[in-house]
């Protein structure tokens, strides 16, 4: 046997590979805050040197050039899958402040025009025999009206249409329950004029009665109704049907089962949906001026004569036109605008208190 020699080639010398990692190049955190900052100062720089007045024009610039700055940035630094993802962000965020500055521009206005003459005796005051030109006057009689027409209209709308969600989730089968979800999808799409005139053409023309309180509760309920049916039926939609199965399992008739389990399961968001509904009809104008009419002292018989309310009292001030009404009219706005806010965080901390507890 011949022993193979074997020659030794040298191994060529070869550039190392660089190393490989998952991360990827990401913009800073705080980088966001400072294009705005830089995007409104270039927006302001713009506006100036264009000469335009307007500062609504310079927040325009600004946001475009926010827009286009940050995603050619990240392009460069981050890629374009992230860049793509930055700009639908930045979207997101400029349709957010273009939603919210307009509702705070009227929250500030609002309060600066109405805290002149919002204190103690504008709010146990009537407006009495006083004109409407003179300085002086309360709302007294406004909230004593809104809070009985609002009451009512509750006590009418939130029994029916708890007791409509309920057959159509728990009961509802056929041409009947077609019917009813039609018409409260109908009912939910009038305008409030037409439930004003609805009750004044049968409660006023028809029956002969007069204006009060009651009637504008009547037009009130209506428009409240369709709110309460829809936000309970999803409400008791959201309850699982094993508990019923289990309730029902047990040998506990149905009705007792939609009481004892279905309705305190989805108590929480049942109530929140009733107090939105108040804050809706809270504000409405037009079934009032037809069937409340409207007084400038205080009325604390809902059945019987004309009533104020703040909406109305707001109507009617600004209608004045002198400055005096101006001031109350702004005051009794903020009056119900704060009115409705207390409505919404009374809703979200029923909701937050009745919700399911999570953990052990």
């Amino acid at each position: 046997m011949s022993n193979v020699a074997t020659e030794e080639r040298p191994v060529a010398d070869s550039a190392p590979l660089p190393p490989v990692t998952l991360k990827q190049a990401r913009l800073p955190r705080w980088s966001p805050p400072v294009f705005a900052l830089g995007a409104l100062a270039a927006g302001a720089g713009i506006g100036l040197a264009a000469g335009l007045d307007s500062k609504i024009q310079w927040g325009l610039i600004a946001a475009l050039l926010f827009v286009i700055g940050t995603f050619a940035i990240a392009v460069k630094v981050e890629g374009a899958r992230q860049a793509k993802d930055r700009l639908a962000t930045s979207l997101v965020w400029i349709a957010f402040l273009l939603a919210v500055l307009p509702l705070a521009s009227l929250i500030w206005e609002t309060v600066d025009r109405g805290k002149k003459v919002l204190d103690g005796y504008f709010l146990t005051h009537s407006m009495g025999t006083l004109p409407d030109a003179m300085v002086g006057g309360g709302i007294n009689h406004a909230i004593t009206g809104t809070l009985q027409q609002v009451g009512l209209a509750t006590l009418i709308a939130a029994p029916i249409g708890l007791l409509t969600a309920i057959y159509l989730v728990e009961y509802g089968r056929g041409k009947l329950a077609k019917a009813v979800t039609f018409f409260v999808d109908v009912m939910t799409g009038i305008p409030s004029i037409v439930a004003g005139l609805f009750v004044l053409s049968v409660w006023i023309l028809i029956l002969g009665f007069g204006p009060s309180g009651f009637a504008g509760a009547m037009a009130l309920a209506i428009l409240m109704m369709p709110v309460v049916v829809r936000s309970t039926e999803e409400m008791l939609k959201l309850v699982p049907n094993e508990l019923r199965e289990a309730s029902l399992a047990l040998g506990v008739p149905k009705w007792r089962t939609i009481l004892k389990v279905v309705l305190p399961t989805s108590i929480g968001g049942i109530t929140t949906g009733v107090m939105l509904a108040i804050a809706r009809i809270t504000g409405e104008t037009a079934p009032v001026l037809l069937l409340v009419w409207g007084a400038k002292t205080i009325n604390n018989n809902p059945f019987e004569g004309a009533q104020q309310s703040l909406p109305l009292y707001v109507f009617q001030q600004w209608q004045q036109g002198s400055e005096a009404s101006y001031d109350r009219a702004w005051a009794a706005a903020l009056v119900l605008i704060a009115f409705v806010m207390i409505l919404n965080l009374v809703a979200r901390g029923i909701a937050r208190w009745k919700a399911p507890k999570t953990g052990r």
